[in-house]
């Protein structure tokens, strides 16, 4: 093929896909970098008035409402992404004072009582309250991964669970770290979708990683702005030349902005093809193939430690009739000794559990559990293995062939209070009562004081669900094929480059 006719088309794959794909790329880089800092940006809230509608609290969806215990016989505390709120016959009582500014720092994972405090695990730490107190306090744990997503009681002793880590405390003074034990025949390995997660974000190489990635984001900012430029400055010249009689110093910097384009694009067009490539198996559909399979370790990354069950824990609890703890992981449930001495082992037979992990376990007697997901809701018991379906009674059958990966019942919480009266809230269409429980309606005020945090905003646009409200099921194909554009325009870009920039100069 003739030379020019190369660099011709190689010019009209890089100009016209970039153009569109530009401003999606910045809002891809911005994103990006808030979501690679969740505690700096925690603070930044934006009022749910400015989203698709769809984003809107309605019913006490959107995992609203994550658990809830009773206070006495007429008030019930609940707690969830909405923060903490105490529900009596005379309305609804906010409860979140203390927490630090932004709802970020007020997202509940679980909340107990232990003796006479109020104990919560949230995003960012363990904060205590007593009853009498008039706000919520920090408390100090000896661990640096401080995003804390269940607690349980074992006797008088509390038990912090992170995504790592169990911790446990008598005083909320005195605290010792464990690592769970291993499996027995256990080989250290990594999920593949865990790996390019933390590779895409730079968090595989801890916070220098990070840094590169961030800025691989402003690269991506940088690019995408001086090729709108190159491709706009021209029009621009002409206008202003047309209606002023001169163009001004924008002939200038159309020639300074170029070279800009082409130095910058040639030293990173490696690394943000490696970075988008990545970034396109962590979202459906090149997500399915990977999402189960696991890999070597990585020497002297973030995943490299001794720690079995490193940012694998999602939920566990205390069976005092059994004597074993009982963890759910994101392999599956397992089970150990008092001691957390002997090996984990996995139980025969299991509820089904979905990607986004177990939001719900809750004892229904000696050996029964409630187990709620985006899976849905079941009751599991540990002796007989038996599993039924909570809102049918049938038991529960392992699906053959592909599956779908979420129920129609995508359980985000559960409360039952001193009169059994329960309540299920999935995440799309909020609360639902059981055994003719009242329902409750989501009064105006927490659903303006509940707004939508910068960083959870930055991931909606990041993987693309935001689009969601507007071209409905085919959000999931945005990613592969915005990534795949990207690509294209990196490619053709690096070939122009070579093939007559860098041949002219």
């Amino acid at each position: 093929m003739d030379r020019k006719k190369v660099i011709s088309t190689f010019r009209k794959l890089h100009k016209w896909p970039g153009i569109i794909i530009a401003v999606f790329a910045i809002h891809f880089a911005f994103s990006g970098i808030v979501m690679n800092h969740r505690d700096l940006f925690s603070g930044v809230d934006i009022s749910r008035k400015w989203m698709p509608g769809t984003y809107e609290y309605k019913n006490w969806n959107q995992a609203a409402v994550r658990g809830g215990f009773s206070l006495n016989t007429d008030s019930t505390l609940f707690f969830g992404n909405i923060g903490v709120w105490i529900k009596t016959q005379n309305g609804y009582v906010n409860y979140n004072q203390g927490f630090p500014k932004g709802i970020d720092n007020r997202k509940i994972n679980q909340l107990i009582q232990f003796k006479d405090k109020l104990i919560a695990a949230t995003q960012f730490g363990l904060y205590q309250r007593g009853k009498l107190e008039a706000k919520w306090q920090a408390v100090p744990l000896p661990i640096e991964e401080l995003r804390l997503i269940d607690l349980f009681l074992k006797q008088d002793t509390l038990m912090i669970l992170s995504r790592n880590n169990l911790i446990k405390t008598f005083n909320l003074r005195d605290f010792q770290v464990i690592n769970l034990p291993a499996t027995e025949g256990y080989t250290r390995s990594a999920g593949l979708f865990t790996t390019l997660w933390e590779l895409h974000s730079g968090e595989l190489f801890g916070i220098v990683g990070k840094l590169i990635v961030d800025l691989l984001g402003f690269v991506t900012i940088t690019l995408s702005v001086t090729g709108l430029l190159h491709f706009l400055l021209p029009k621009l010249i002409r206008r202003r030349k047309r209606l002023k009689g001169s163009s001004g110093n924008l002939p200038k910097t159309y020639r300074s902005n170029l070279p800009w384009h082409n130095v910058v694009g040639f030293a990173f067009v490696l690394f943000l093809i490696i970075n988008t490539t990545v970034g396109i198996f962590l979202r459906p559909p090149l997500l399915i193939p990977i999402v189960n399979s696991t890999v070597g370790i990585i020497p002297g990354s973030h995943l490299d430690n001794d720690n079995p069950w490193n940012d694998k824990l999602r939920r566990g609890t205390w069976n005092p009739q059994l004597k074993i703890f009982v963890f759910s992981t994101s392999q599956g449930f397992y089970a150990t000794d008092s001691t957390l001495s002997r090996p984990m082992i996995p139980f025969d037979s299991q509820p089904p559990v979905s990607l986004m992990g177990c939001n719900v376990l809750e004892p229904m007697g000696d050996s029964k559990y409630l187990v709620g997901s985006f899976s849905g809701m079941y009751i599991w018991d540990l002796q007989t293995g038996g599993v039924a379906d909570f809102f049918t009674g049938n038991g529960y059958q392992i699906p053959t062939g592909m599956a779908r990966p979420v129920s129609d019942n995508m359980t985000a919480g559960y409360i039952r209070d001193l009169h059994d009266r329960e309540w299920v809230f999935d995440y799309n269409s909020g609360i639902a009562t059981v055994n003719h429980s009242v329902s409750w309606e989501m009064p105006l005020e927490i659903k303006e004081k509940s707004p939508i945090s910068l960083w959870n905003l930055s991931l909606e646009i990041h993987t693309g669900r935001i689009l969601e409200p507007f071209i409905g099921v085919l959000y999931l194909l945005y990613i592969p094929f915005a990534g795949i554009c990207v690509l294209m325009v990196l490619l053709s870009g690096f070939f122009v480059w070579l093939l007559a920039h860098r041949k002219s100069r």
